[in-house]
């Protein structure tokens, strides 16, 4: 439907877009959509939003600068145009070619405006993200990561700014519209250029940001803040006239501030800018329980978030239904652990507890399933049937079989992929080109599990010296 336009806002906002060959068309065309349905009400010019678009792939790709297009309908029509790249997800790269080359004056970046970074993910990344990451955040930039697919909440959670309940979304690509307008009001909440506004709001701190009003030679700014139930508790802070922003910390949590900018100026006179800020209610650890890489005997427990209040956190588990529990300690600094020596196939209850230095303990638990023992195809045969033509033989694996999965990868001519039924150990393989070597592989499939494959080259003897024997493998 119709939206009224965003006037007074001013900023540079990078969409990081994964053109990976893990995104399907699809998922990339909504991406798209969404990328435009969210900034379809934004005033584009060099006084107002720039836009950009990174890609990632293999080596990162400028699809277009900051200062390349300066009004809706042309950002509308570039972002239409853009197509996908493929290759490999190399986020890290992209990152670091954000802050070395694009949030730069060659991109169009203007050093005064505030910086946002859109990050929209499938979750998977093939190289670190933390540390450029990070350096982007240190040079002021706020980080919004939207993620389509099964991510890790920790490393998302780290990655984008904080809080992340305010810039960090977990939504399927066909629901992006659902969060279009909260990340829109989230974005201008950065960008709006004619007011002071608050961001990184933790429970014991907040950054202040405010257009650029004075110069280092023109004058200071005086912040005064206090809690709005207690004004006589009222402190000051004096800020150069070239500083457009300013972190408080040491607050008090679930409190509201009164906080006054005051620009002093000798050459014009400018209005004090006032905004009130309610710090977050106090962290607790866990409020989050993720459990990952389940095997037969282990699997891996990780919590969120780690405060430098807890001194040790206590991991209890047993199976269900059962009354034998184990007991794990770790130490309060990391925030994951593996458990060992389980039964397959089984289903365990895990109960985190955190222990506070005060004395208090708060506890989550997350139910947990090993796999069944013994998931893997052995022993895969070939036997020569005649001209261009084999018999793929393997053993059964263990455990609930769905089924076999045979993926025939031929030198010559096209792939092929056979689904056959728990009972059928063999499949007759054809049009395979005399002297080729060709990838068979056979995968058992489970319904709740990935099954292990097994994979063997075979090669077809040239016609003059076929006979009925097994062929080369």
């Amino acid at each position: 439907g119709p939206q009224r336009s965003v006037s007074n806002s001013e900023g540079d906002l990078l969409f990081l877009l994964d053109s990976s060959g893990s995104v399907s068309y699809y998922e990339f065309s909504r991406v798209k959509e969404f990328m435009w349905d969210l900034v379809r009400p934004f005033t584009f010019g060099p006084k107002d939003v720039q836009t950009g678009i990174i890609h990632i792939s293999t080596m990162p790709t400028m699809e277009f600068p900051f200062d390349r297009y300066q009004s809706s309908e042309t950002v509308q029509q570039a972002i239409r145009d853009t197509q996908q790249l493929m290759g490999d997800t190399n986020t890290g790269k992209a990152l670091s070619y954000a802050k070395e080359k694009f949030f730069s004056s060659e991109a169009g970046a203007r050093p005064d405006v505030p910086k946002v970074l859109v990050w929209v993910t499938d979750g998977f990344s093939t190289d670190d993200i933390s540390e450029p990451m990070q350096l982007l955040k240190d040079m002021g930039v706020t980080v919004f990561i939207v993620s389509t697919g099964r991510s890790n909440y920790l490393e998302l959670s780290a990655a984008a700014s904080q809080p992340p309940e305010k810039h960090l979304h977990f939504v399927h690509v066909d629901d992006l519209p659902i969060i279009t307008e909260e990340l829109r009001d989230a974005i201008l909440d950065v960008i709006q250029a004619n007011r002071l506004h608050a961001a990184d709001i933790t429970s014991s701190s907040f950054r202040l940001m405010w257009p650029k009003l004075l110069t280092q030679e023109t004058g200071y700014y005086t912040l005064e803040y206090a809690p709005t139930d207690d004004l006589a508790r009222k402190r000051t802070k004096q800020v150069s006239g070239a500083d457009t922003s300013l972190t408080l910390s040491n607050l008090v949590p679930e409190t509201t501030y009164e906080v006054a900018l005051i620009p002093e100026s000798n050459i014009h006179y400018f209005p004090p800018q006032t905004t009130r800020v309610t710090t977050l209610a106090e962290e607790i650890s866990p409020v989050q329980v993720l459990i990952s890489e389940s095997g037969p005997h282990s699997f891996h427990v990780s919590w969120a978030p780690t405060l430098d209040s807890v001194s040790s956190y206590q991991i209890l588990y047993g199976p269900l239904p059962g009354n034998s529990v184990e007991l794990l300690e770790v130490d309060g600094q990391h925030n994951s652990t593996v458990v060992e020596n389980l039964a397959p196939n089984t289903t365990y209850l895990v109960t985190v507890t955190a222990v506070y230095k005060s004395g208090l303990e708060k506890s989550l638990s997350a139910k947990a399933c090993t796999l069944e023992e013994g998931s893997k195809v052995r022993h895969l045969r070939f036997e020569d049937m005649g001209p261009n033509t084999l018999k793929a033989s393997w053993d059964a694996a263990d455990g609930k079989v769905l089924g076999y999965r045979v993926r025939c990868r031929r030198q010559t001519g096209p792939s092929s992929v056979l689904s056959v039924s728990p009972q059928v150990h063999s499949v007759l393989l054809t049009d395979l080109a005399s002297g080729t070597t060709n990838k068979v592989c056979v995968k058992p499939v489970y319904k709740n599990q990935p099954g292990k494959g097994l994979c063997r080259m075979v090669r077809m003897q040239p016609g003059e010296l076929r006979g009925r024997h097994n062929p080369g493998v």
